[in-house]
């Protein structure tokens, strides 16, 4: 047949055609340098100055074709040289009309593979834009337009690839153009944060890690000079303080004079009056001693009911600083600081404190957490060292002065009890000696720990063991077989021991009328001890409170105990206890107020979500989710919310029925963000693989179906908001890339970030964004600030840091350094912040230190946004704060 070919032509056919792709893609290749090389010559003519053009006197002819721009470049594109703010070279810019849609669309991506939000974004068209700074292999397939047609693809990616080849090679000097490339080469060097306001009014750019992030200025703001100046007019005033350390530290629950229980969590110590409402100790409600910089781990109340002396742990400050450990002794009355004892002595922490009974609390005795643990004696008054001792390589875990002589101390812990002496130096700073007696078990079982003990009228001294055991202690005449240490005539030895409980005992009560009270570990058993160690009557903790961890006699026969889950108990033997106090166990970073109630969600490491009302300042209900929940958002309606969790699920449940009515797995990485659209009719989940997931949400919330994905990002997203029209979505991601995305046209990642400068956001919780960008502190690697909320009036912005701190600025925040107000109170790095629906109240989180702080914002309120009111403070203040 005539159609039939021979054995050997389907071999050759393959051949001709591979030789025939091979010759165009040489002749691409070389049309590519050739338009490269174009593209430099002509670029290097523009670098010589105007006046030596004008000195030679010949100026280049209109035709040279060392000036004829590449193909693909806009033909009306003119040089101009523009000296831009704080930059040292001259830098070349270009005045052009619009060009082909793949030259001005999206930003470049930056080095190792991540997309850089700064330079080389795209500006508007017809304005003057500054040249674009090197690009990576793929840039052609971040910059392709879907609307070009296949036949003209070939020749914009060549054209793209000619730009970037000159660029290349005239620009490789610049440090513009390395910016993104190189942190050790970048304006400011790595760490460092610039904010550089371009002089056409288009953008301001900050740095991070050395990486440059362009945000573009509204269109409405004509200059930032319009933009507010100073701090706020709100301020915060410190409402309500959620938790109790329960869960590793003891001496931490009393009861003072006026009836106030006194407790710690973070750095605040709390005054809380049982029976709730507003006002000081006259109605109820907190009081709050903020006088401590870090964590409070410690308490003692005076003799008089009056005092406090609260230990704080060391630290390190915003530098990395060390922070020195310091005991204050403060007046609870007026929350007034009376003294402040050890500044400088004491290493990592104070672990246990006493004051002295016998002469009206003069002394103060102070174990600090070295490796020797010194104990230490002070003059309460004058606030001078008087003795002080390495006391023992082991953990010391309670102190004690014997209320009948002060020269009497007791310290236990790991392994031991140790009987102290203290002898002269009375009112001579560092004259007085400390001598030890160890306390001999004999033929009693050493236990693992002695952690509490208590001094009974007679004399003798009752210790709670690791063991269960309840021992009884006292002085016998020392033989030859058992000397006492120290030189001593006489030891103290055990008495009589009581088997109390299963499990440790972790705290000991001498009540009023002589009998003592035992809190069991393991067993959560309240137990009641009458004389030589009887039982009278007991009661059993609920197992979701934890153990019992310390003990206090209120007023009458009313009893308050504190749990190692972090909960405050109230009641009696009788009756049993119910929770006044409750807390989260663990670190925190899920949060979301209620849309139209004083209501407020978290939830965190300890798997447990809880719902909390303002306005009771109580837990509504909390429920275990099995797996650690890491962010969550309320549907409009509130009738649902969302929970994302460390595994790549996340769940939908009911707030009044608490059931779970939708379980979905995106992926298997930590989902960091969940947000509802504001008409409820989408949620976006934001996940640590780098993709946005779009679930369109049934007009109940209770059901939802995948809409679709929002792909483009580099690293894992951070922060995402929707906008007012439920169209558009803002997000941030780890490498603090800044991207837009059409939603409801198909999750469609918006190339040209310019066209969003005027777009208006229904919230405000990304960090980065020209609204914002005022919140960064000189020097930020990018990771200060873990969250930003903007109140729904939008007049201030809340900002949670890395260091301890929540800060109020005013909205919108975009000049550089900008003032806020600075609050103090979290002992860790701050995780989320919140306003609630009628921004009368602000809600922040505590990381490790399982906080939760409701601050009332006081000042200048009502509905509305803001105006901007114009300023005539410079642009680039000097950064300040105002500690409050």
């Amino acid at each position: 047949m005539d159609g039939a070919a021979g054995p050997g032509e389907g071999p050759a056919r393959e051949a001709l055609q591979s030789l025939s792709q091979r010759l165009r893609v040489q002749e691409q290749e070389m049309e590519l340098v050739k338009a490269a090389l174009a593209e430099a010559l002509r670029l290097l003519r523009l670098q010589v100055p105007p006046s030596s053009l004008q000195v030679s006197g010949t100026p280049a002819p209109p035709g040279d074709s060392s000036f004829a721009a590449p193909p693909g470049l806009p033909p009306t594109c003119t040089p101009s040289l523009v000296s831009r703010g704080t930059q040292t070279e001259t830098e070349v810019e270009f005045k052009s009309s619009p060009g082909p849609p793949g030259l001005s669309n999206g930003p470049p991506a930056p080095q190792g593979g991540s997309s850089s939000s700064g330079a080389g974004s795209p500006g508007p068209p017809g304005i003057l834009r500054p040249l674009q700074p090197p690009q990576r292999a793929d840039t052609p397939r971040r910059n392709s337009s879907s609307s070009s047609s296949p036949s003209e693809r070939p020749r914009q990616k060549l054209s793209r690839k000619a730009i970037s080849s000159a660029n290349l090679l005239v620009r490789s000097g610049s440090t513009e153009s390395r910016g993104g490339k190189d942190p050790l080469s970048s304006p400011g060097g790595p760490g460092s944060r610039r904010s550089n306001y371009n002089l056409e009014g288009i953008s301001v750019k900050m740095f991070l890690r050395g990486r440059p992030i362009t945000m573009y200025i509204p269109s409405g703001i004509r200059s930032l000079e319009e933009l507010p100046s100073g701090p706020p007019p709100e301020t915060l005033s410190l409402d309500w303080v959620y938790g109790y350390r329960g869960r590793d530290s003891r001496s931490n629950l009393f009861v003072l004079r006026s009836g106030e229980v006194v407790y710690f969590i973070a750095c605040v110590v709390v005054l809380y009056r049982p029976g709730g409402g507003p006002g000081g100790p006259g109605g109820g409600g907190q009081r709050h001693y903020r006088g401590h910089t870090d964590c409070v781990r410690c308490l003692a109340v005076h003799p008089d009911g009056v005092r406090v002396a609260s230990g704080q742990t060391a630290g390190v400050d915003k530098d990395g600083k060390p922070l020195q450990p310091v005991v204050h002794i403060w007046d609870s009355e007026t929350l007034l600081k009376l003294q402040e004892i050890g500044l400088g002595a004491f290493e990592r922490g104070v672990g246990a404190l006493a004051f002295s009974a016998a002469d009206q609390g003069a002394f103060l005795c102070v174990v600090d957490d070295s490796n020797e643990h010194m104990l230490s004696v002070w003059d309460c008054s004058r606030g001078v060292k008087l003795a002080e001792i390495k006391s023992t390589n082991d953990s010391v875990l309670a102190v004690g002065f014997n209320p009948r002589d002060s020269s009497c101390i007791v310290t236990s812990g790991k392994s031991h009890v140790h009987f102290w002496n203290w002898s002269g130096g009375v009112g001579v700073p560092g004259n007085g000696t400390l001598t030890r007696k160890q306390g001999v078990f004999g033929k009693y079982k050493k236990p693992k720990f002695i952690p509490c003990f208590v001094f009974l009228p007679d004399g003798d001294i009752l210790t709670g063991d690791s063991e269960g055991n309840i021992l009884t202690w006292g002085r016998s005449a020392s033989d030859s077989k058992t000397p006492g240490r120290g030189g001593a005539k006489e030891t103290y030895g055990i008495v009589a021991q009581a088997h109390a409980h299963e499990g440790s005992i972790f705290a000991l009560c001498l009540q009023r009328d002589g009998t003592v009270l035992s809190g069991g570990g393991r067993d959560r058993r309240l137990v009641q001890w009458g004389p030589g160690l009887v039982a009278l009557q007991e009661a059993e903790i609920p197992e979701h409170f934890g153990a019992v961890r310390a003990i206090a006699e209120g007023l009458g026969s009313e009893l308050l105990v504190g749990t190692t889950k972090n909960a405050l108990l109230r009641g009696d033997l009788a009756q049993g206890f119910s929770p006044v106090i409750q807390g989260h166990t663990d670190e925190l970073w899920g949060l979301c107020t209620h849309p139209s109630q004083n209501r407020f969600l978290t939830c965190g490491h300890d798997r447990q979500l809880c719902l909390w009302d303002g306005e009771s300042h109580a837990l509504a209900w909390s429920i275990d989710l099995k797996e650690t929940g890491l962010c969550a958002d309320f549907h409009p309606s509130g009738a649902v919310v969302a929970v994302g969790l460390n595994t790549g699920r996340w769940l939908v449940l009911d707030t009044e029925t608490r059931e779970i009515v939708s379980d979905v797995i995106d992926g298997n990485e930590q989902l960091s963000v969940v947000r509802y659209s504001p008409d409820g009719l989408y949620l976006a989940i934001g996940s640590h693989d780098n993709v946005i997931y779009i679930y369109s949400v049934s007009s109940d919330g209770a059901k939802s179906s995948r809409f679709g994905r929002c792909m483009g990002h580099s690293s894992f997203i951070t922060h995402l908001d929707w906008s007012k029209d439920g169209n558009f979505i803002m997000s941030n991601s780890g490498d603090y890339e800044i991207l837009y995305w059409d939603v409801a046209g198909g999750c469609k990642q918006l190339k040209n970030r310019y066209e969003s400068r005027d777009r208006e956001w229904a919230t405000y919780t990304c960090v980065l964004g020209f609204h914002v960008y005022g919140v960064w502190p000189d020097g930020s690697d990018g990771t200060d600030i873990n969250s930003l909320c903007r109140s729904h009036n939008e007049r201030v912005v809340a900002v949670a840091d890395d260091f301890c701190k929540v800060h109020l600025f005013q909205y919108p925040c975009a000049r550089a350094k900008a003032p806020s107000r600075m609050y103090g109170g979290h002992g860790s790095h701050v995780t989320s912040v919140r306003f609630t629906h009628d921004d009368s109240h602000l809600v922040s989180l505590g990381g490790k230190d399982a906080s939760i702080f409701q601050w009332r914002v006081l000042g200048a309120g009502g509905a509305g946004p803001a105006p901007a009111t114009p300023s005539r403070t410079p642009s680039l203040s000097p950064a300040s704060s105002l500690d409050v």
